[in-house]
């Protein structure tokens, strides 16, 4: 049942966007409202041991101080990855060089700017007229 309602969603919207398309206003570009970050050892596990403690106050205090938003430890072991409350790639990198991980060039981060969907702006677009 869930799967024909996600199909049946899915193809309303494809439909409705196609008959839409001619008055639709071109896809405006959406602000950057998080940063996902993720982070990559550039050395050895066994190397950040004594840096750590300070690494883990220094990513609390991002974390109460609501920059980042979700954290988690990557499977393979080699990183972190967060989810960051700022508003640009530029802001992340500087707030994360300041960890120790960062200062002691032991971590480097991807960072990838995120936003809102796109593509539901086509939502709210009138439908086209019928003749």
């Amino acid at each position: 049942m869930r799967s024909l309602l996600t199909s049946v969603l899915a193809f309303g919207i494809c439909a409705g966007a196609a008959g839409m398309r001619a008055q639709a206003p071109m896809m405006q570009s959406v602000p950057t409202t998080k940063v996902l970050a993720i982070g990559h050892l550039t050395v050895e596990r066994g190397a950040i041991g004594g840096v750590m403690p300070s690494e883990v106050r220094e990513t609390v205090k991002l974390y109460l101080g609501g920059k980042i938003d979700q954290w988690y430890v990557r499977q393979d072991g080699k990183g972190v990855v967060f989810v960051m409350n700022v508003t640009s790639v530029e802001e992340a990198h500087a707030l994360l060089e300041k960890l120790p991980l960062g200062v002691n060039k032991m971590m480097e981060f991807d960072l990838m700017p995120l936003g809102p969907l796109r593509p539901l702006s086509i939502l709210l677009a009138e439908p086209a007229a019928k003749p």
